[in-house]
């Protein structure tokens, strides 16, 4: 388990509603255990999640400050701006995290294992500098420049801090692996080697029957968003109920088998890396998928070849006509031809004004993807076909040299025992978490 992070490890608390009328003769539907009407109506037409963003969670306050400032620091570290219509659904989520994290912090009083300032000070100074490169008297003015606070972070480390000392000393050592489940697992890794791996991101939101319907919708609207330019990290941290929320949705490395659903191993064979699938309907809910990476198992990567490489590229002055531009690239992408290998290249590149920069220590996994496919299939001395435009100018890529990957060996006997501790510990802290929230008295304002 980690020692710090960030965004806490929580689920969706469900929101209290109204009591339901039951009308004449009624037809009753069996929903969870609940004898509900098919036709009811509200005795309120109030909408219970339409509330002020305050609540008292065992006797703690948590304010409508607590809510804006939390909202800020995550606004400030989403790739894209949030839309207005998003703020309402975020702020409900946000009270939902500070919830559990109010629980988690409490919990930990409770059983004299209480996280103290210092700690709290400490690791906010690391996060700081690890993250971010600053001191902590820049951190904290930074944080107030978009709107937060540093008390918002410290908040949030303190719930991390705490629920994982409540972790390692009333879950963790309650878990046990043995050695011939990891014996298991390493040989049926060993079995499908050159077997393709997935590297995924996840969003799962819980769903009963009752409720299924708003959180397809839920979904749909995130849905939108990611396709929007949305951050999917920052998404999986505020809205996933999985416990991998806390990395933001990031289930590593792993086959399709281990996705244990055939919908969902479906979807995720047929993607590319960079897109999204979903919502897809699974028991339980719903999930939506991103392909972070691809990878062949226990075999190198080419994508990890360290290349030297020589860009040659022919700038157009503004304002120049298209014409005088087009024969400009012409002649720029005829002398590319006649390049006889990097040797060969400042001096022709010289003749026709163009310019040239190496680069001996890049990683084709680094370039785009259109670029790393060409430049892969290239053996030394041969060059890209020309890119740019008649505006901006002209460039092509040479490759002066290659240092292949070496072969991978693949997760040893610790790291698997490791993963599979890990997720049996992710799933107990689910129903810790559940528990806290059942037993809790938490009233809303």
């Amino acid at each position: 388990m980690t020692t710090v992070n960030l965004f806490a490890k929580t689920l969706r608390i469900a929101a209290a509603t109204a009591a339901l009328a039951a009308i004449t003769a009624p037809a009753v539907a069996q929903n969870d255990g609940f004898d509900i009407p098919e036709d009811f109506n509200f005795l309120s037409t109030e909408n219970p999640n339409v509330r002020r963003a305050t609540a008292r969670v065992n006797g703690n306050i948590i304010t409508g400050t607590d809510v804006d400032h939390r909202v800020a620091l995550i606004v400030a570290a989403n790739e894209s701006p949030i839309p207005p219509e998003e703020m309402d659904r975020l702020r409900l989520q946000v009270l939902r995290n500070l919830i559990d994290e109010t629980l988690q912090v409490q919990e930990a009083a409770a059983l004299e294992m209480e996280v103290s300032a210092e700690e709290v000070d400490q690791a906010y100074e690391r996060f700081a500098a690890e993250r971010f490169d600053r001191g902590v008297e820049q951190m904290d003015e930074y944080l107030r420049s978009v709107g937060s606070s540093p008390r918002t972070l410290k908040r949030q480390i303190q719930g991390e801090l705490a629920w994982d000392r409540l972790l390692r000393r009333n879950v963790a050592p309650f878990v046990n692996v043995s050695t011939e489940e990891v014996n298991e697992l390493f040989d049926r890794l060993e079995a499908s080697r050159g077997q393709y791996e997935y590297r995924i991101g996840e969003i799962f939101l819980s769903a009963t029957p009752a409720t299924r319907d708003a959180v397809l919708s839920n979904a749909d609207q995130i849905v939108q968003q990611l396709r929007q330019g949305g951050s999917f990290v920052a998404y999986a941290r505020q809205y996933s109920d999985a416990s991998t929320r806390a990395v933001g949705g990031d289930l590593g490395w792993i086959q399709l088998a281990q996705l244990q659903n055939p919908q969902l191993e479906t979807a995720a064979r047929d993607m590319v890396p960079g897109q999204l699938a979903g919502p897809i309907e699974i028991p339980g809910g719903f999930s939506l998928l991103l392909l972070i990476d691809r990878r062949q198992i226990g075999m190198a990567d080419p994508r990890d070849a360290v290349l030297s490489l020589k860009q040659i590229s022919l700038d157009f002055a503004p304002g120049m006509p298209e014409a005088e531009a087009q024969q400009r690239a012409d002649l720029f992408a005829t002398t590319v031809t006649q390049m006889n290998g990097c040797g060969d290249v400042d001096a022709k590149a010289a003749a026709i004004g163009a310019q040239v920069v190496a680069n001996d220590q890049i990683r084709a996994r680094a370039l785009p993807d259109a670029l790393q496919a060409a430049l892969l299939e290239l053996n030394v001395g041969q060059a890209t076909p020309p890119f740019g435009d008649l505006q901006e100018g002209v460039r092509v890529l040479m490759l002066c040299g290659r240092d292949d990957p070496q072969q991978v060996s693949g997760p040893d006997f610790d790291d698997l025992m490791s993963n599979l501790e890990n997720e049996r510990i992710n799933r107990r802290a689910q129903r810790y978490l559940r528990d806290l929230r059942r037993d809790a008295v938490i009233e809303y304002n």
